[in-house]
C-alpha cells in the first residue's frame, strides 16, 4: 500500500449548519465545499488545514452508518482517510494482509473520489478510508 498523505479527517455531526460556525469563526477555518454523497446518506461539509482536510459528515437518513455512528458514540472523529495510488491496489494489499474490508471495490465518493473502508475491528478501532484522486 502505498499512502502518500492524511487526505482528511472525517467528523460527524448532528447538524452542519451548526457545526460549520465553530469551525470558521472559532478555528478561523473557511468551508470551501458542501456536498451530498447520496449512496452514503451524508451531507458534507469540508475545510483545508495545510495539506489536509476536515470534513463534516451529517447524515442524510437515520439508517445511515454516520447517523448510527452518532447515536452510539456521540458526534466527533467518524475515520481517518488516507490517499493512496490507486484504491483497488490497496484494498487487494490490505486483504492480502488479513485485513477484514467494508468496501471489496473503489466506489465513488465525496469531491470525484474514488474511495473503500477498512473494517474498524481489524484496524485497532479506527475506521480507516482509502482515497484515490481521478487521473
Amino acid at each position: 500500500m502505498n499512502i502518500s498523505h492524511i487526505e482528511h479527517i472525517g467528523i460527524a455531526v448532528k447538524n452542519l449548519t451548526e457545526a460549520i460556525p465553530y469551525y470558521e469563526n472559532v478555528l478561523g477555518l473557511k468551508c470551501y465545499n458542501i456536498e451530498e454523497v447520496v449512496d452514503q446518506k451524508v451531507k458534507t461539509a469540508f475545510f483545508k488545514v495545510g495539506g489536509t482536510k476536515i470534513e463534516l459528515l451529517e447524515p442524510t437518513s437515520p439508517e445511515s452508518a454516520v447517523a448510527k455512528f452518532i447515536e452510539k458514540k456521540g458526534e466527533g472523529i467518524h475515520h481517518i482517510a488516507f490517499a493512496v495510488d490507486s484504491v483497488a491496489a490497496a484494498l487487494s494489499d490490505a486483504e492480502n494482509k488479513g485485513i477484514q474490508l467494508i468496501d471489496h471495490a473503489p466506489r465513488g465518493g465525496a469531491e470525484g473520489l474514488s474511495i473503500a473502508f477498512l473494517h474498524p475491528k481489524s484496524t485497532l478501532g479506527i475506521l480507516t478510508e482509502l482515497c484515490e484522486y481521478p487521473k
